[in-house]
């Protein structure tokens, strides 16, 4: 718990000092805000899921499922504010597939293979420049969900908060990150805090006109536990990688791949999922304030 007021303590002392530093800034600065619908998709796949026996009681939707074709949509939009030397963006990313599945001489069944809601609110901090982006202290606060819970685990409900240092806004890579992580797990009753810590990515690169190339994904090591939950994480590796090639100036195609691993505490095997697709998807940007 100490571990958890400390990690937000950060969090509350970047803020502070940013908003220190803001105040000292001309009255002339210039402020941007955007509205980016960094995708909305429909995506089409196939999943294979290990080990799913032995986690039949996870939260965790993707570890539990059958492997399957499926349908998946999934929404990532993100307000962003800019000024001078901070950045704030609040984002909501939402996942979800369902399929209906009739194996052979049983009754047809449906399962979920993706059920995700996350909130997040990250404020950067600029204070150096290296090679076109900018590195800097950040804070972020995350709420974790899904839509229905995986039965017969109840609903997954996390509270999250991230203080850390970020390379941000590069050509290439927009988010590269360590941090420690305070982690406040609201699933099962009594509550469990956890301390973390945690690596991550988001990159962007363009191949030629028309075409992109996106990954993102995190590592998430736990370091401590106040009870003993036997389906929580002892570590959580997701990455994802989609190629996107424009059919005009906001829709896209292509494949994608998705990947995730981790174990938790009452298994002696890793459970993974993987998933290859094909994706179509919406993407624009609203300029709302400033250039």
């Amino acid at each position: 718990m100490k571990k958890t007021y400390l990690l937000f303590g950060l969090c509350l002392l970047f803020t502070t000092i940013a908003n220190a530093h803001e105040e000292q800034k001309e009255a002339s600065s210039v402020s941007t805000l955007n509205l980016n619908v960094r995708r909305i998709a429909l995506e089409l796949s196939t999943t294979q899921v290990k080990h799913a026996r032995e986690y039949k009681d996870s939260p965790i939707t993707q570890f539990t499922a059958d492997s399957q074709t499926v349908i998946k949509g999934t929404l990532d939009v993100a307000l962003e504010y800019e000024r001078d030397v901070l950045r704030w963006d609040n984002r909501l990313f939402a996942e979800y597939a369902k399929t209906k599945i009739k194996p052979a001489d049983e009754p047809a069944d449906s399962n979920e293979s993706a059920d995700k809601i996350l909130f997040t609110s990250t404020y950067a901090h600029k204070v150096w420049t290296v090679d076109q982006a900018y590195v800097g202290p950040f804070a972020e606060a995350e709420y974790q969900t899904e839509f229905k819970r995986n039965k017969p685990a109840p609903r997954q409900k996390v509270a999250r908060g991230k203080a850390g240092i970020k390379l941000f806004d590069g050509v290439v890579f927009k988010d590269l990150y360590v941090a420690g992580v305070g982690e406040y797990d609201m699933t099962y009753d009594p509550e469990v805090s956890k301390s973390a810590v945690e690596a991550g990515f988001r990159l962007e690169n363009e191949l030629r006109e028309g075409v992109k190339f996106y990954a993102d994904g995190y590592y998430r090591r736990y370091l401590s536990y106040s009870e003993y939950v036997g389906s929580d994480l002892v570590y959580d590796l997701n990455l994802t990688a989609r190629m996107d090639v424009a059919l005009n100036s906001t829709l896209t195609m292509g494949p994608y791949v998705s990947y995730r691993r981790g174990r938790s505490r009452a298994a002696d095997v890793d459970a993974s999922n993987f998933m290859i697709g094909l994706s179509f998807g919406y993407t624009d940007l609203f300029k709302l304030i400033g250039e």
